[in-house]
């Protein structure tokens, strides 16, 4: 995989802003009011020590090229659902390699190590990788203006 590592996002990280840019560049308009200052600050309290909440970062080298998250909420129309995979992104020119996939089970482990049996995502286009990875679908619905599919994934005990 390119020598890609994995590593948790501390809060005083280097990569903090630039991944915060990633992640509001993708999904921002999803949250209306946000700005990217409230953005940064919202993710820096999301780089947890472990568990829930938690960010974690695909390093080639000291240069980020990928992120995913764990939080307790990412969809406040399904609150009753917890804890979520959340901000799978990896940089266009880094796709392909495999990054994505590790980023989502590196959550999965933490997920499993926080001591939770199953955890939720949603997607608007990205089902037939998930479910590559084991992941079912949960519902579908219509989430601010785009279609989405909601998808549970069970952990081994």
């Amino acid at each position: 995989m390119r020598d890609i590592t994995i590593v948790r996002l501390i809060p005083d990280s280097d990569h903090v802003d630039t991944v915060a840019s990633w992640t509001y560049a993708e999904w921002g308009h999803l949250h209306p009011g946000a700005t990217g200052e409230s953005w940064r600050e919202a993710f820096r309290r999301e780089c947890g020590k472990g568990g829930v909440p938690s960010v974690f970062v695909a390093m080639q080298g000291n240069r980020p090229v990928g992120t995913a998250a764990l939080m307790a909420e990412d969809m406040n129309s399904r609150r009753e659902l917890s804890p979520w995979l959340a901000s799978v992104f990896v940089l266009p020119e880094w796709r392909g390699w495999g990054i994505a996939s590790a980023l989502i089970r590196r959550v999965e482990e933490e997920a499993a190590d926080s001591g939770f049996r199953q955890f939720y995502l949603y997607t608007p286009d990205q089902q037939g990788l998930y479910r590559r990875l084991g992941w079912q679908d949960h519902e579908e619905l219509n989430y601010r203006g785009e279609a989405v599919t909601i998808m549970l994934r069970q952990l081994e005990a």
